[in-house]
């Protein structure tokens, strides 16, 4: 995927992301619009299928409710507990693969309103600074308990855990390695198991 193009000119909210085209995929951080073009590679697409697959297993008929790309996370400004209309929320962004376990998140059928439980994001060199900064900090303010960055090149997963309201130290999984959401230490994943059988990558991957 390329490197996002920031808008400027002015502030933005969900109420005007409503009116955009269905056609492009936009995200907004802080009122800041972020074009997400072009669409992601073969490689980025099959490792977030793989993970996905692994995720969508584990939680079937349980009440944790996993969603892929594109899927709204719509974040008022911290500290707004209700009544928040679209003319309110200055951030909306759509992670690779984020996991909702409050189902009142999800009552509107707009996608998640608040912060998921687990987010992941599969790296790509362009927007490796825009993910591991600018979203990384973005969800560590909004309380996302577990952020997950999966690096194609590097072929390693690096985890965020909140403690006291901060990310801690990351924690960083190479292909010899398993690893766990810490809420749910039985979900296992194997890190080779991500980038098995992927087509030769492109440096921009």
């Amino acid at each position: 995927m390329g490197l996002p193009q920031r808008h400027h000119e002015t502030s933005f909210t969900y109420a005007d992301y409503l009116t955009w085209p269905e056609g492009e995929r936009w995200e907004i951080i802080d009122g800041q619009a972020y074009a997400m073009s072009p669409a992601p590679t073969n490689v980025h697409q099959l490792i977030v299928g793989e993970l996905f697959r692994h995720i969508a297993n584990y939680f079937h008929g349980k009440s944790c409710r996993p969603f892929v790309a594109p899927f709204d996370v719509r974040l008022p400004n911290v500290g707004v507990k209700a009544g928040v209309n679209d003319h309110e929320i200055d951030t909306v962004v759509q992670p690779d693969i984020c996991l909702v376990c409050d189902p009142n998140k999800l009552k509107d059928n707009h996608g998640c309103l608040g912060a998921p439980d687990w987010v992941i994001e599969v790296l790509s060199p362009s927007t490796a600074v825009h993910d591991q900064r600018i979203k990384r900090g973005l969800f560590e303010r909004h309380g996302v308990p577990e952020y997950w960055l999966v690096h194609p090149v590097d072929r390693s997963v690096t985890v965020y855990r909140l403690v006291n309201h901060a990310y801690s130290q990351p924690l960083i999984y190479g292909v010899e390695d398993v690893c766990s959401p810490l809420a749910f230490p039985d979900l296992v994943i194997a890190v080779v198991g991500l980038f098995c059988d992927l087509p030769p990558m492109d440096v921009d991957a």
